[in-house]
């Protein structure tokens, strides 16, 4: 069966460059497909953070000095970098513009940051054309890559290279948009072809690449079967929902998958006891650790809910701030949460384990160590999304028998059913209403379920068999492609 030619362009890639979830379904994602003997090519910014002098990153012959001209206005020069991912061959391509990407973050408020991501559109097809190299494929991801579909069908039509590249364009989360003036349009500078604009954003003043690259890309995907659903609904849509039911036909969910040969209790080297589905004994052990590692009090028949997250709106916080403080008053059970973001959260988890000493435990930031441990030594791990496109950490969860307390939603919905104890089956809790209410139910009957060992390790196994691993999922966009590039069969 002929290998694919596939363009892989994304913002994020872990684990030179993350801020989500992007950069580990950017990673595993390609690994899938490079493995599966593709000819697959990763491009990502060359971000201050990566070029630091710990990595080696090879110049490519050919591809240093290439211009690239923003209208009358801007000239940028860019150049191309490669290196090997850790542990594997899969060749990345670092599109280096120290003008652009030589900054603190990945993202800016900065006036250019239209102009960061239109030159890594263009310098990703420019690449292709330097190294006479025809992707079958160009896989597209999210706002930051969503100007590419256009630019093919307009600035790099003319060239013979791309006549049958196709394009998908896979959102991620429809919440970032990627919306700028539309002054930018002299940037992008499509002369003739500027009604291909969407015209009544430019009459309201702006533009948006996410929304662009809806219009213009050959098919699209998103990262569960039930958020393609939910965003053609005015409630989840943001906006977009009537291109989507417009494009209906060419939008597809593909559930992201699971990295097993990281998060995988049998042997995660970052958690201090292994343990599988047949002997539970390690995952008490790490409970303990991540009891002391967090300085909360011990108790063996005691739960431990954990959390993992970006503090923003779209988590769910707000319902945790409603819930949380009534239930730690009136039950038994310790309270552990990772993460970091608006001020507003931060400041409430600061206080909340203050006012719990011993029983509510906040790390503010990131360690990917401690993620790791409280997968591993949490009894139940919280989701009360407000909105969550596939989400990773309920399916790391089920893998670790911690059984995940989930709205219905998006990719929760997906991957997580409602336990019935007469029947046995199902795999964790699951509410449906965006409700304190239903949160507080949910957590009840988690914590009460709990008491209740012989279900629970029933509910432990039922996760624990889940296979969400990529060689489910990558194969579901291996048939994609060929199907859009005339491969089939």
């Amino acid at each position: 069966m002929e290998p694919l030619r596939i363009c892989f362009a994304s913002s994020e890639f872990a684990p030179f460059a993350k801020a989500g979830g992007l950069a580990d379904v950017s990673a595993a994602l390609t690994r899938y497909l490079h493995g599966t003997g593709h000819d697959v090519r990763a491009f990502l910014p060359l971000y201050r953070r990566i070029d630091d002098g710990k990595r080696h990153l090879e110049p490519i012959e050919g591809l240093q000095g290439i211009t690239v001209q923003l209208g009358a206005g801007h000239k940028l020069v860019f150049s191309v970098y490669t290196t090997q991912e850790p542990d594997g061959d899969l060749p990345i391509h670092f599109i280096h513009c120290p003008s652009l990407f030589g900054r603190e973050d990945i993202y800016t408020n900065d006036k250019d940051e239209h102009r960061r991501f239109l030159v890594f559109n263009h310098a990703v097809l420019l690449t292709c054309q330097r190294m006479g190299w025809a992707p079958h494929i160009i896989h597209c991801n999210d706002w930051q890559t969503g100007l590419i579909p256009l630019l093919l069908r307009t600035k790099y039509s003319w060239d013979e290279l791309f006549r049958n590249t196709r394009t998908i364009l896979t959102i991620h989360n429809i919440g970032y948009q990627g919306i700028f003036s539309s002054q930018i349009a002299d940037e992008i500078d499509l002369g003739n072809e500027s009604y291909l604009f969407h015209q009544e954003d430019m009459s309201r003043g702006q533009i948006g690449f996410l929304k662009t690259g809806l219009l213009y890309a050959t098919k699209l995907t998103t990262v569960s079967p039930t958020y393609a659903q939910e965003i053609q609904t005015e409630d989840q849509g943001m906006g977009m929902e009537a291109i989507l039911r417009h494009r209906s036909q060419d939008l597809i969910g593909i559930l992201n998958g699971v990295d097993y040969t990281e998060w995988d209790p049998a042997h995660d080297p970052f958690i201090p006891h292994h343990y599988t589905a047949e002997d539970m004994s390690g995952k008490d052990r790490n409970r303990e650790a991540l009891l002391e590692k967090a300085g909360l009090e011990a108790g063996k028949d005691i739960p431990i809910v954990g959390m993992v997250t970006r503090l923003t709106w779209q988590k769910g916080l707000d319902l945790v701030q409603d819930v949380l403080p009534h239930l730690l008053r009136d039950k038994d059970f310790r309270f552990i949460i990772l993460g970091s973001g608006e001020k507003k959260f931060e400041d409430f988890f600061h206080d909340l384990a203050r006012r719990f000493a011993g029983k509510v435990h906040f790390h503010s930031g990131f360690s990917n160590e401690l993620a790791h441990l409280i997968e591993a030594g949490s009894d139940i791990f919280l989701m009360p999304s407000r909105y969550e496109p596939c989400g990773l950490n309920q399916m790391y969860s089920l893998r670790y028998g911690t059984i995940p307390v989930v709205r219905r939603t998006g990719g929760l919905a997906d991957t997580v059913s409602l336990f019935d104890p007469n029947e046995g089956d199902g795999t964790g809790v699951v509410f449906d209403h965006y409700t304190g209410i239903g949160l507080g139910w949910a957590l009840n009957s988690a914590l009460e379920l709990y008491k209740d060992q012989e279900n629970w390790r029933k509910l432990q196994r039922n996760g624990m068999a889940r296979d969400y691993s990529w060689d489910q999922q990558g194969e579901e966009y291996v048939r994609l492609y060929r199907r859009l590039a005339g491969l089939e069969g």
